[in-house]
């Protein structure tokens, strides 16, 4: 049978469908969730660290916050949301005053934990729970930092409505996501979650109040070459 042109798939779409991690489709909210949390409770989670800082992406931060194009100077309240071992949370220690209140939050206490041992700092609030069910009040943060949490929500609206709820009118949300590149489908394989394209993101940030203003890249080789993930600064709609 001949195949038409709207049925045709790409090579990059086949490799997707045979390499990419499809669980988050299959399974539950709850088992997916259990799944995630025991995986970064577990060992892969007490490698993240050094798989950040071998890949560059944690120097490559610190270096976006040092030359200010996510610009943190005068924000007092900065959540960090799937804080990890730190790797973002490090830098917001060093580039925020001593009375900037910084909240680390994350899935998995085990995490947290790393972070708190591994930062030596007891500034943030450390706090466990889920993206989708956010703790805090409504308006209660200048900025937002989301690094690599929200591709392990099917369904990324429930999570950006929470993220837009609790940033303060024009407040600002530095979100990096996994890519549907041929590197992202990879580490969707390795750490359980989704990709997404730049459209799909774009058009999802926008309907839950949260327009994109910038998109960088770590540096013009990551550029040229379409790798290290969608990295964006999202602002929500002064009232």
């Amino acid at each position: 049978m001949s195949t038409t042109l709207g049925e045709h798939k790409s090579p990059k779409k086949t490799l997707k469908r045979l390499i990419q991690f499809e669980g988050i489709n299959r399974e539950t909210l709850q088992q997916y969730r259990n799944r995630i949390r025991h995986l970064y409770d577990g060992p892969a989670g007490a490698v993240l660290m050094f798989g950040s800082i071998i890949c560059l992406h944690e120097p490559l931060v610190g270096r976006m916050l040092r030359r200010e194009k996510f610009d943190i100077t005068g924000c007092r309240t900065i959540l960090d949301v799937g804080s990890g071992a730190g790797q973002i949370l490090g830098h917001l220690l060093k580039r925020t005053c001593p009375e900037t209140e910084l909240i680390a939050f994350d899935l998995s206490h085990k995490m947290l934990q790393r972070a708190r041992s591994r930062l030596g700092s007891d500034r943030p609030s450390y706090i466990a729970g889920d993206l989708t069910q956010l703790p805090f009040a409504d308006n209660s943060f200048d900025c937002v930092t989301c690094g690599w949490v929200i591709e392990h929500l099917k369904d990324p609206r429930p999570g950006l409505g929470e993220l837009a709820r609790v940033l303060k009118p024009g407040g600002k949300l530095l979100l990096l996501a996994t890519e549907d590149t041929l590197p992202g489908i990879f580490v969707s394989r390795t750490f359980k979650c989704r990709t997404y394209n730049r459209k799909e993101l774009s058009a999802a940030c926008h309907e839950m109040g949260l327009p994109w203003r910038s998109q960088f890249w770590f540096t013009p080789l990551h550029q040229f070459f379409k790798i290290g993930g969608i990295l964006v600064e999202a602002q929500k709609p002064s009232e």
